[in-house]
């Protein structure tokens, strides 16, 4: 059983039948559901219209809060802990250009 505050949670990865969370103090950790899974375990708990979180492509979700660039040309998410710290995440740019659709036409 792992419990991780969705507050820190930056982002999750899919890793083949496996998920790898990243949170907000730089560690990370994988966990034994496939991404499909964790977007259900992450909707059941929050709440679809509360919840942060975004699936971008086949193998990303992102914490809304934590985006602090999105770069369709470069390919590039650039996930910041607001302290400092930056992390880059490739991701294609169809699902880059649907996160950025996403986030322009959300308030929060």
């Amino acid at each position: 059983m792992l419990r991780i505050p969705s507050d820190i949670l930056m982002y999750i990865t899919a890793e083949g039948n496996y998920s790898e969370a990243y949170l907000q103090d730089g560690t990370h950790r994988l966990v034994p559901f496939q991404l499909g899974q964790m977007v259900d375990l992450l909707e059941d708990q929050l709440g679809e219209e509360e919840s942060p979180f975004i699936r971008i492509g086949k193998s990303l979700i992102v914490n809304r809060n934590y985006i602090f660039l999105v770069d369709i040309s470069e390919q590039e998410l650039i996930i910041s802990d607001w302290r400092g710290k930056y992390k880059s995440v490739k991701a294609s740019r169809k699902a880059l250009s649907m996160l950025k659709l996403i986030l322009e036409n959300t308030t929060t």
